[in-house]
């Protein structure tokens, strides 16, 4: 497994990379043709708290997981952790799913400078999958809504985590 880490307003240090990549390694067992993952880890820091984002693109879906600690170390096991939980998780839903066959490489753009209030830009592709395929990618991004082409309709559609966790859908007239 390919693993790059790159620090984002922090130094890394040689401990700080060989205890992640001591970590993410442990992950490999769970893998298949893992020579040919690559994990991407971003360490940042905000006040006192220490963020470990690890993402690690698949032929079927992305593992995301972000972590939150006081301590470096702590935010690095609890991130791996997720990430363990989230692949024995899906890992029988991915199978069962098996017609998303490509990366869903997310390619982020970066914001023009100018008077809207849009932070952050991101182009990603769009692939036809049922609903029930685009909640389990929904869920391994940890994200909160996904889109997706609908295989039944072939129109765009949302899939959304609702307030009160069930979901919903929005599909384009």
């Amino acid at each position: 497994m390919e693993i790059i880490i790159r620090g984002d307003k922090i130094q890394i240090t040689d401990s700080m990379k060989d205890y992640i990549k001591e970590k993410i390694e442990k992950l490999e067992k769970f893998l298949d043709n893992s020579e040919s993952v690559r994990a991407n880890i971003v360490v940042k820091i905000r006040n006192i708290n220490q963020i470990v984002e690890i993402t690690i693109p698949l032929k079927s879906c992305i593992l995301r997981t972000e972590e939150v600690q006081t301590d470096f170390y702590k935010a690095v096991d609890k991130a791996t952790d997720k990430l363990e939980r989230q692949i024995r998780k899906n890992k029988t839903k991915i199978m069962k799913h098996n017609k998303v066959k490509k990366d869903f490489n997310i390619e982020e753009m970066e914001s023009e400078e100018n008077d809207t209030p849009i932070a952050k830009r991101k182009k990603i592709p769009v692939k036809p999958m049922s609903e029930e395929e685009a909640v389990l990618q929904m869920e391994l991004l940890d994200h909160d809504f996904y889109m997706y082409i609908d295989s039944e309709t072939n129109k765009p559609s949302v899939v959304y985590r609702r307030k009160n966790n069930d979901y919903g859908v929005i599909t384009s007239e």
